[in-house]
């Protein structure tokens, strides 16, 4: 008896924090511990099988899949009352297979997500790799066919973890690409490499400059000029570059937006 108990301890101890809540539902592939004290002859470990059911000795096939492990305990002790007087019966989660999120959209690659253990939005965010190009403000997680989360812009790249929710199996994460008009800066005139870059939250007009390979020789550097577009107008912002870069002033590296148009004059003297 002390032998099967501390085996059982010692199931609970790994047992993943969802089970553990009494919440995680049992799914196909799912590896059960299935424990009647006293009775060592009913003791099993199984396997969920693809038809929802697993067997029992003296019982034969018992649906499984879709209880709760307390739920299934409670089922497995009505049917063993035929075979024992008042069974205590244990169920453990030794192995879960069925917990999946699924994340698709464009925005990263879409793959199915292992939710073996208790998981947040953020925690899933920094598990996906790389979403430089991913439309965060864009993104929403779907559960039961509701959308209930939309935005992972405040919390992935602002840090406001006010925004955090946790995770649940079979929730869908929407995460879609940024569009071509999103991604791009355009740095023009005297420049050493006129070009377009991507977008990237964050990034200053200092960078975007030296990514396109600094100003040219005959650039006049405190006529640099910022081009956006609001709304219907065109706003025209001065920054003086050279007073940035010669003097440290850094309230001129200004962050940029997705469209700007940096342009740089050019001058000889």
């Amino acid at each position: 008896m002390k032998k099967w108990m501390l085996i059982v301890l010692f199931g609970l101890l790994l047992l993943p924090a969802l089970s553990e809540a009494g919440d995680y539902v049992i799914g196909e592939g799912d590896a059960l511990d299935i424990y009647v004290w006293g009775v060592k002859e009913l003791n099993v470990s199984v396997k969920v099988r693809p038809d929802g059911k697993i067997t029992i000795p003296g019982v034969g096939d018992v649906k499984a899949s879709g209880f709760t492990p307390p739920g299934l305990q409670k089922s497995l002790g009505e049917k063993l009352k035929e075979l024992v007087k008042n069974p205590n019966v244990t169920v453990t989660v030794k192995e879960i297979t069925n917990s999946k999120v699924y994340i698709f959209g464009g925005g990263v690659k879409s793959v199915a997500f292992d939710l073996n253990r208790s998981t947040t939005l953020l925690q899933l965010l920094c598990n996906i790799g790389e979403v430089r190009g991913a439309d965060l403000k864009r993104a929403y997680i779907l559960r039961n066919g509701k959308k209930i989360k939309a935005g992972f812009h405040k919390l992935y790249i602002s840090g406001d973890t006010n925004e955090d929710i946790a995770i649940e199996s079979g929730d869908s994460i929407y995460i879609p690409a940024l569009s071509i008009a999103d991604k791009s800066i355009y740095v023009l005139g005297a420049v050493n490499t006129p070009r377009y870059i991507e977008y990237r939250d964050g990034i200053t007009i200092l960078q975007a400059v030296l990514e396109s390979g600094g100003f040219s020789k005959f650039a006049k550097q405190n006529d640099t000029t910022i081009l956006r577009k609001e709304g219907d107008k065109d706003v025209f912002i001065t920054v003086k570059a050279k007073d940035l870069i010669n003097d440290g002033d850094l309230s001129q590296n200004l962050k940029l937006k997705p469209n700007d148009f940096i342009i740089v004059k050019e001058g000889m003297f």
